[in-house]
């Protein structure tokens, strides 16, 4: 009869033993994943508040696997009704780089870059019905261009975007230096290199610019007198 009471304790003791392991591990891995996702936001918004436009850049080859994951961030972009009317050249003979260089104002940090690369909006992709001239494939083009900067941050790498859509003079020079279709205009230049020197990030938050519903009801009344 002891023998059996003691066996019954130690199974009993056994028992809640698992059972407490069990709750510290779904605990443990519920804080791991707490955490992984506070630390998934503080790397994304550093990402986005830390990305700053570098203009001087080092001698040194950005490395195709890199190049790589810029353009698949850029292809990663929303788009209208998903029609994704981008196309990209990667850019890195001096020569082309020497010529869309001289298409300033604008355009001068692409002679010293390692890489540019070209956003074309595809004019067989917009949207059935919109005007080419002004519709939502220049909203996916920009919205590709900011993504590949934001994936260059990331990466360690410096960027610039350099405009060229609405300026005929360098839409027509980019489309003559890369002997580009006509279906395809030339949207924006993305410079990439390794910052020679530091560019620090602007501060840009202004409180006194966001509203709640109407314009003349801001949306932080703390900050106005």
């Amino acid at each position: 009869m002891k023998s059996t009471t003691w066996v019954i304790l130690l199974l009993a003791i056994a028992l809640v033993g698992v059972g407490s392991a069990y709750v510290y591990e779904k605990v443990s891995d519920s804080t791991d994943i707490h955490e992984t996702q506070e630390q998934k936001e503080a790397l994304a918004l550093n990402v986005i508040m830390t990305r700053t436009s570098v203009r001087d850049f080092l001698d040194k080859e950005i490395p195709d696997s890199l190049l790589t994951k810029i353009l698949r961030a850029g292809m990663a972009a929303p788009s209208a009704y998903n029609r994704q009317p981008w196309e990209f050249i990667v850019v890195n003979a001096p020569v082309c780089k020497r010529r869309i260089s001289e298409l300033r104002p604008g355009t001068t940090p692409v002679a010293k870059c390692q890489a540019a690369i070209v956003v074309c909006g595809n004019m067989d992709k917009v949207t059935p019905g919109e005007n080419s001239e002004a519709g939502n494939w220049t909203l996916d083009c920009a919205a590709a261009t900011e993504n590949m900067l934001l994936a260059a941050n990331a990466l360690g790498i410096g960027g610039v975007w350099c405009g060229l859509y609405t300026d005929e003079k360098r839409i027509d020079g980019v489309s003559d230096v890369l002997e580009l279709p006509d279906n395809l205009v030339p949207f924006s230049v993305v410079a990439l290199g390794y910052e020679a020197t530091p560019a620090m990030p602007k501060e840009k938050w202004d409180p006194e610019r966001v509203y709640l519903n109407t314009y003349d009801t801001p949306f932080y009344p703390n900050f106005r007198d």
